[in-house]
Parts: C-alpha cells; sequence; structure tokens
C-alpha cells in the first residue's frame, strides 16, 4: 500500500468518525425539532414515524395558551440585565486582578462561583421577602449575577494578563489615570473577550432554572421554569413540550452560530501570552 492510499484511507476513516459523531450530537436536536410539528399520538408511537403530516398546533397551543410571549420577555430581560452588570462589575474586578496579581480575590469570586447555588437560595428567598421584591425581575437579575460575574471574570482575567502591560504604562505616561486607561486602551482591544464573556454569560443565564423556580411567580416566570406548564400528573404534552423547548433553544443556537468567530477568538486570545 502506497502512502497516498494510506493517506486516503485516513482521510476516509477521518471524515467517517467526524460524521458520526456529528449524528450523535446533532440527533436529540433534530428529533425535538421533529417532535415539535407531530401529534401527540404520533410523537409515542413505537417504531417511530418518519415520514407524517406536520402540523403547528403544539406552537399555537405554546404561544396562544401558555403565554410564552411574557415568558420569553423575561428571560430576555434577565439575562440581558444579568450579563450587563455582570460586565459592569466583572470587568474592572477581571482587570485589577491580572494587573495586581490579586489571587486571593480571584479565589474568592471562583469559589462563589462553584458553591452550588442553591446554598444561596434560602439566603436570597429571606432577604428579598423582608425587603418585598420576591417575583419581580431585579430580583431575579441580582440572583442570576451569581452565574454571570464570575463567569466574567475569569474569562476576562486571562485575557487581560495577555495584554502587554507596556501599553497601560504609555498611557500613564501621557497622563490617563488607571481608570481612563482601562476604558480608553483596555477596553478597546479587548473586544473579542468581552463578547465572549458576554454571549456565554448570557447563554447560562438564559437557561438558568434552579434560582428561577423559587424566585419567580406568575409575573416573572422564565422559559425553563415555563416549561413545567406541560408537565401533568397525569399526561406529559409532548407536542408542547417539545415546541418549547425549541423555542427555548433556537435562539441561543441563532447567536452561537452568527457569533461563532467571536467566541473561537475570544476563547483563544488569553491562552497564548507574551
Amino acid at each position: 500500500m502506497t502512502r497516498r492510499q494510506t493517506k486516503l484511507i485516513l482521510n476516509v476513516l477521518f471524515y467517517v468518525v467526524l460524521a458520526v459523531s456529528l449524528l450523535i450530537f446533532i440527533f436529540p436536536f433534530l428529533w425535538m425539532i421533529l417532535a415539535s410539528f407531530k401529534t401527540q399520538a404520533q410523537i409515542t408511537a413505537y417504531p417511530p414515524q418518519w415520514v407524517f403530516q406536520p402540523t403547528l398546533r403544539n406552537y399555537v397551543e405554546v404561544f396562544a395558551g401558555q403565554q410564552f410571549v411574557q415568558f420569553i420577555w423575561n428571560s430576555l430581560v434577565i439575562a440581558a440585565g444579568a450579563t450587563f452588570f455582570g460586565l459592569v462589575l466583572g470587568l474592572p474586578a477581571a482587570y485589577s486582578i491580572a494587573r495586581y496579581k490579586q489571587s486571593g480575590l480571584g479565589m474568592t469570586i471562583l469559589v462563589a462561583r462553584i458553591v452550588p447555588g442553591i446554598t444561596f437560595l434560602i439566603p436570597w428567598f429571606i432577604l428579598f421577602t423582608r425587603v418585598g421584591i420576591v417575583d419581580t425581575l431585579p430580583a431575579l437579575i441580582l440572583t442570576h449575577m451569581l452565574v454571570t460575574m464570575p463567569f466574567v471574570v475569569w474569562v476576562m482575567i486571562a485575557f487581560f494578563e495577555g495584554i502587554p502591560a507596556e501599553l497601560v504604562e504609555a498611557a500613564r505616561v501621557d497622563g490617563c489615570t488607571e481608570q481612563y486607561a482601562f476604558l480608553r486602551v483596555v477596553l478597546p482591544i479587548s473586544g473579542p473577550g468581552i463578547i465572549t464573556s458576554s454571549i456565554l454569560a448570557f447563554v447560562f443565564s438564559w437557561n438558568n432554572f434552579m434560582f428561577s423556580v423559587i424566585l419567580t411567580g406568575a409575573r416573572t416566570k422564565t422559559l425553563p421554569v415555563a416549561i413545567f406548564n406541560f408537565l401533568s400528573y397525569s399526561e406529559i404534552n409532548w407536542g408542547g413540550l417539545m415546541a418549547a423547548a425549541v423555542i427555548i433553544t433556537l435562539p441561543i443556537l441563532v447567536i452561537a452560530m452568527v457569533t461563532q468567530k467571536y467566541i473561537i477568538r475570544g476563547l483563544t486570545a488569553g491562552a497564548v501570552k507574551g
């Protein structure tokens, strides 16, 4: 066997393994999309029905009968607010940790991220009850910052450590204060990292279930919690459940596809220093 034939066989094997791997990961998502256009009987049929008459009844039920427009708005406001305030607090914290080698502060923030979220639920609930902000969007934004802010900090620490200190020193020589140099020099060249941390923080907040299921009510229910509407004691509405899952997943999938180059650039930018 010649070298060319060996290379051809290896390439074929590589693409076969790649195709199988992609199929394994994509198949559940494709199944979810197909099931969202089926009736309850078609979804539960065995063997599975691959050829069927599509129906939009599940999506009509989701939007007309379950107030999903309100749930989408709640999730959007909470995720955007938690991401915004996570950036406002997390970017200066990450820069300070990276520039002044504040490993203790960085470890404290990391511990806050590692500790199970349920640890904070009872204190948050008692505090919010006494203040009177349970079942409000500000309360959910504050709790979701426990997810977004530590993530922003730890993504941006590595990125800021990769920025040459000479740039900041040059700005200081020109008369900039430390804060002004951070705003006008460091942040503009940190775009990929900021975009990456923003997108991933938004995704984590959008998908968060535990905080929302305890601290929300009818007015502030988010999409992950709203899925419970399709579960009952006697029956699971699989069609509505699949349609709701597609609605939850689709915005994040679109964002990931549109911004994937920024995510890759941001995650790799802080990996090489010097």
